[in-house]
């Protein structure tokens, strides 16, 4: 498989991945206790861990051959 068919696929995984992460995060948020720190918690969290599963596509991505 060609590097360019790769990098598309894997950009066609990362919108539909990125599309469904942001509907969990904030559908969970809805139900989280109305407060300012805990809010604060998530949502740094929810911002800050959506790239870990991400690491094995772009990796597989932008191996060559």
């Amino acid at each position: 498989m060609s590097v360019r068919l790769r990098k598309f696929i894997g950009l066609i995984a990362i919108l539909a991945f990125c599309g469904f992460y942001i509907v969990v995060v904030s559908t969970i948020g809805d139900y989280l206790p109305d407060h300012w720190a805990v809010r604060l918690i998530y949502y740094a969290l929810a911002g800050t861990l959506w790239g870990v599963p991400l690491f094995p596509l772009i990796k597989w991505m932008n191996r060559e051959s």
